[in-house]
């Protein structure tokens, strides 16, 4: 039965991975092979029949994405794990395959049912309880801001985050302690600093006569707000270590 193009995706699967193009064109490169070597390989050895040279050459320009099955036979005829051809995982599920592990691998690490874990998965949501989550960032190599990201608590991260570094930081220590595995005295040293860092850059902007200035104290706020998820965690390394 002749499948489907890669840019027609069937709506009902789920959508592929990040993909690194520059990655797979530099793997396929150092393996001195053409486009049309790749879309061979992957009619004749994975049974995707209609992968040309063309498709092949989409995916490494950005202008196309592989799909998961697509992805997996890219790999193998890069000789490379699927992982590799992964850009910055975002999702469980992302993590997973970067993993090169299956669903079944993973539900049985973390002590779940497998079909109990594929709706997680597929739904974005994690609620696995501590001891699960801590199997999840075992088996998953997870540090600790993609633990948080992946089991649904950076939307409320940020949302104290920003409320510490607008209002009282300290009232946000021990909500946030309890948020996350970190010691209070490191989660406090941090929301000070980033408080001070925010108030201090706001103030040295503001013009009590508006205009420009005031503009510009705003845009600076607002961008601000809008990565101090990341400059939580950057500070949090930096005090941390």
């Amino acid at each position: 039965m002749h499948q489907p193009p890669a840019h027609q995706p069937n709506p009902s699967t789920p959508p592929p991975p990040p993909f690194n193009a520059p990655a797979a064109r530099k793997l396929r490169d150092a393996l001195g092979m053409g486009p049309e070597h790749v879309a061979y390989g992957m009619r004749t050895s994975f049974g995707l029949p209609y992968v040309t040279p063309d498709l092949v050459t989409a995916w490494e320009r950005g202008t196309a994405a592989p799909s998961n099955p697509e992805l997996t036979a890219l790999a193998g005829v890069l000789w490379c794990s699927p992982g590799e051809l992964i850009g910055a995982p975002r999702t469980l599920r992302e993590h997973r395959i970067a993993r090169n592990l299956a669903a079944e691998d993973v539900a049985r690490a973390v002590g779940l049912e497998l079909l109990a874990y594929v709706r997680m998965e597929e739904a974005g949501e994690w609620r696995g309880n501590d001891r699960q989550s801590s199997a999840l960032a075992a088996v998953l190599d997870l540090s600790l801001p993609d633990l948080v990201a992946v089991t649904g608590r950076e939307t409320k991260l940020a949302e104290m985050l920003r409320s510490a570094v607008t209002t009282r930081w300290q009232a946000y220590v021990r909500p946030m302690g309890k948020l996350l595995p970190l010691h209070r005295r490191l989660v406090g040293h941090v929301l000070r600093a980033l408080h001070t860092e925010y108030q201090g850059q706001m103030v040295a902007t503001l013009s009590w006569s508006g205009g420009p200035a005031t503009a510009r104290s705003g845009d600076a706020g607002q961008e601000f707000l809008d990565r101090i998820v990341d400059r939580f965690w950057s500070e949090v390394q930096r005090n941390g270590s």
